[in-house]
């Protein structure tokens, strides 16, 4: 009869190589993944104005999703409406000023809602 030396113990698997594999995986889709569309906004710098301002004040605030015209809270659909009666001509300048709690996600969605609707000299104040 043939005869096997004594029977070793069975190891378990080591778990190493597997939690590697799985932080490179992580790893590499963190940085592949895109978790939003990149939106920029194309502004001139303050020394490279072409307009200069005339007529009535058109001053615009905003924070947290609130407009305010010239001090008066004012819907974000109904804002270019409310600004086509103090504009001279269509390509007057509108200040946008941001109040306490602005983000630029407020500031980006009221410069696509007034370049939506055609206005397209907008100066952005700082706060």
């Amino acid at each position: 009869m043939l005869q096997f030396g004594p029977a070793r113990p069975r190891r378990k698997p080591s778990l190493t190589p597997m939690i590697d594999v799985v932080f490179l995986l992580l790893v590499f889709f963190m940085l592949a993944a895109r978790f939003g569309q990149d939106v920029g906004l194309a502004l001139a710098p303050a020394g490279q104005a072409t307009a200069s301002y005339s007529g009535p004040p058109r001053l615009v605030e905003f924070a947290g999703g609130t407009v305010w015209l010239n001090g008066v809270e004012t819907d974000l659909r109904a804002l270019p409406e409310a600004l086509t009666p103090l504009m001279p001509d269509p390509e007057a300048l509108v200040v946008l000023r941001p109040r306490d709690g602005a983000s630029v996600q407020d500031a980006a969605r009221l410069t696509d809602a007034l370049r939506a609707a055609g206005l397209t000299t907008l100066v952005l104040m700082e706060p």
